[in-house]
């Protein structure tokens, strides 16, 4: 048998090669990236995890470069366990990870569909839920030539770890919670289609010697990121016959169809061409405008490498309204850098309020899309709506404030009023044809702009996820009033993992939505809705002073903080009183 020809490799002793590169990332890019822990491969975002933020932690072997540390940084990652050459990172190596990133509000781990990296993420998560932390586990499985699909579960991960990554680092900095995240991170995996082909081997530094053997005049199509079998080995074909054989499978499984959006991703293994590469790149695009199918946005490189592979893959996402806005948000890694992040967000630099001012950083411009017509609320009457919420949340501001001052520390009316003049002030730059999505964008991010507090995040969350709730229309009838309500009362639920009886504003919104619920069942007209809402609001309201606080400061006093209204509760009537008061004028 013939011996492997040595590889030539540009290292000091293989032992100390992870380590050496790992120093040698982070001497390059000191501000986006450090090292925590005892064990010295959890590389941690200098200015990524935050408290109140759900972290996301990614891994897996090196020999992937720029994945998996790559991908840390703002935006994106806020940690990643870094393990040996083609091996998973142990479960020291995680929990380090995910102690360095853990914000407080849980972590999702999201990594390759190995059974290394399944084993011993397992492993970390079960210490650190023995240790109080939530952990939920998302493995990327995009490979459609590693299994069926009826058994997609067995499928590898390979380059569609861009994509996930991607998504789930933008969910979690957008301030989503931990269920949230997931179920994006979730539902970008269930989008995402990889195949590759390799045209030669690559070699381990510790070996010296190439992994597999392919012939000189070969191909294997389908081959995994550590040199794992393909569908076949054939003979070499070109560039888009190739790229047609990648494309079938993926744009199949898909069912991609003329109007579908897609996001492009033509990744090298490590030792293919660019010009190969955008040769594949236009076959693909070839194929995906035949099909009248929309790239909206492409990447063309080294993403997810193998070593000095030869050879390429082509991933495609198939894209949603949600799933776009989230690529498209900004995040910047040593690997990828996507829009524009705030200036001066090196650690240290911010207050906790500017950071969690960050997760609202969110275009206010809707996407132009066919819009739902119908409804007599308008995005000029919705904003003139919100408008009159801050004008009675100032008026009420001193009876709200001693309403807090009683059970709270005081400064519910104060801290709303500056939320409110903010969204006022960014109101006022509102384009003409923004839609009402947009205008949520925009109150979401100038309330947790300008208040630290714990009302901060809540609103937020709360314009965030009702704006997306009627992402569709252009103007809100009855029924897409009641969504907007509904998906209010779920973020700010989600967000302060509140539940009915704890006293807090979610004992104002769950009488709220459920009033409003039954009266749009009965035919009612948005008017009547929105007069059902703020009965509703009223009644929860005054509910709240005969329980007893189970959440927030309040909690603290027990049995005192009976007979006393919420405050939050009481903010929560005034704004659906103001809404409801601004649509009957707008509609007399």
């Amino acid at each position: 048998m013939t011996e492997k020809p040595k590889t030539k490799k540009l290292i000091n002793a293989p032992e100390n090669i992870i380590a050496e590169m790992i120093e040698g990332m982070a001497g390059a890019h000191p501000g986006m990236l450090r090292v925590e822990g005892a064990t010295g491969r959890a590389v941690v975002a200098v200015d990524g995890p935050r408290d109140g933020k759900v972290a996301i932690v990614i891994g897996g072997g090196s020999g992937h470069e720029p994945a998996f540390a790559g991908y840390v940084g703002r935006g994106l990652a806020d940690a990643a366990a870094v393990g040996n050459v083609f091996a998973s990172p142990s479960p020291a190596h995680i929990v380090e990870a995910a102690r360095a990133a853990d914000g407080g509000v849980g972590v999702l781990m999201l990594y390759g569909n190995y059974t290394g990296d399944v084993l011993n993420f397992t492993m970390a998560a079960e210490e650190l839920t023995l240790g109080g932390t939530v952990v939920r586990h998302v493995a990327v499985a995009d490979d459609v030539a590693s299994a069926p699909i009826d058994r997609k579960s067995e499928r590898r991960g390979i380059a569609g770890d861009f994509f996930v990554f991607k998504i789930a680092g933008a969910a979690a900095d957008l301030g989503e919670p931990l269920a949230r995240v997931e179920a994006l991170a979730r539902a970008a995996n269930e989008a995402t289609r990889s195949m590759g082909v390799a045209l030669g081997a690559c070699s381990l530094p510790q070996t010296g010697k190439p992994n597999f053997t392919i012939g000189d005049e070969d191909m294997e199509i389908g081959m995994g990121l550590h040199g794992e079998p393909g569908i076949r080995r054939q003979k070499l074909a070109p560039a888009d016959e190739v790229t047609d054989e990648l494309t079938d499978a993926v744009i199949g499984e898909l069912a991609l169809k003329a109007g579908d959006r897609v996001g492009v991703l033509v990744n090298g293994l490590g030792a293919t061409s660019q010009i190969e590469l955008y040769l594949i790149f236009r076959r693909v695009k070839q194929r995906l405008d035949a099909l009248d199918v929309r790239i909206h946005a492409s990447w063309v490189g080294e993403y997810a490498t193998s070593l000095e592979m030869a050879g390429a893959s082509v991933t495609l996402i198939k894209l949603d309204d949600t799933l776009q806005a989230l690529l498209d948000h900004p995040c910047r890694t040593p690997a990828l850098t996507v829009g524009a992040l705030e200036q001066g967000a090196a650690a240290g630099a911010r207050s906790r309020r500017a950071e969690r001012a960050a997760d609202a950083r969110i275009s206010p411009t809707a996407s132009p899309r066919e819009l739902v017509t119908e409804g007599d609320v308008t995005p000029a009457i919705f904003r003139v709506m919100m408008h009159n919420v801050g004008e009675q949340i100032i008026a009420e501001k001193d009876w709200l404030s001693e309403l807090d001052g009683v059970i709270g520390d005081g400064d519910h009316g104060v801290t709303m009023e500056i939320g409110w003049k903010a969204v006022q002030r960014a109101m006022e730059d509102t384009p003409e044809d923004e839609t009402i999505e947009g205008t949520c964008k925009r109150m979401a991010k100038a309330f947790l702009d300008a208040v630290g507090a714990s009302s901060g995040p809540l609103y937020a969350t709360a314009f965030l996820r009702a704006g997306t709730a009627v992402g569709h229309r252009l103007n809100l009838d009855g029924g897409a009033m009641v969504d907007w309500l509904s998906a209010a009362c779920q973020g700010i639920r989600d967000r302060g993992r509140a539940e009915p009886g704890d006293k807090t504003m979610i004992d104002a919104w769950l009488p709220a939505v459920a009033a409003a619920t039954e009266r749009a069942a009965g035919g009612g007209a948005t008017l009547d809705i929105l007069t059902a809402a703020r009965d509703g609001a009223e009644a929860g309201m005054k509910a709240t002073a005969a329980m007893e606080s189970r959440r927030g400061r309040s909690a603290k006093l027990g049995e005192r903080s009976v007979g006393h209204i919420d405050p939050g509760a009481a903010s929560t009537y005034v704004t659906l009183r103001a809404m409801t008061a601004a649509l009957e004028r707008a509609l007399a």
